[in-house]
């Protein structure tokens, strides 16, 4: 498939696929005889990866490395596995932090509530 399809399946933009292939982030794509890209489902997988991780704040010099990983092949497993861990360990402790920021945007809304009802 080309890159627009890639981009609509992926979530990330045309413009993005090409700077994460540039930075190291991508395998190889093929090319086709006109020189086009052709993505494979493989390629839309990893792309679709990426964009989460980025989406859920991965920030980009550890993609690099999980990218690195993951190009060495089977070997590094492991430590795949280790940097997806320490990311859902930091995405758990956001949420945990995202929770108590609406536990106080509630308390605030229910205070102005109130106040609104005595000016009525």
């Amino acid at each position: 498939m080309r890159i627009s399809e890639a981009s609509l399946k992926s979530g990330l933009s045309a413009d993005t696929i090409r700077y994460y292939e540039k930075s190291g982030l991508m395998p190889a794509i093929d090319r086709g005889a006109d020189g086009l890209r052709r993505f494979s489902p493989e390629n839309v997988e990893w792309l679709t990866l990426l964009y989460w991780l980025r989406k859920t704040g991965m920030p980009m010099k550890e993609m690099c490395h999980f990218a690195e990983l993951y190009q060495q092949g089977e070997r590094t497993i492991r430590e795949r596995k280790a940097v997806l861990i320490r990311h859902s360990e930091r995405l758990k402790t956001r949420r945990q932090e995202l929770e108590k920021c609406a536990e106080i945007l509630d308390y605030k809304l229910s205070a102005y509530k109130v106040i609104e009802g005595k000016n009525t």
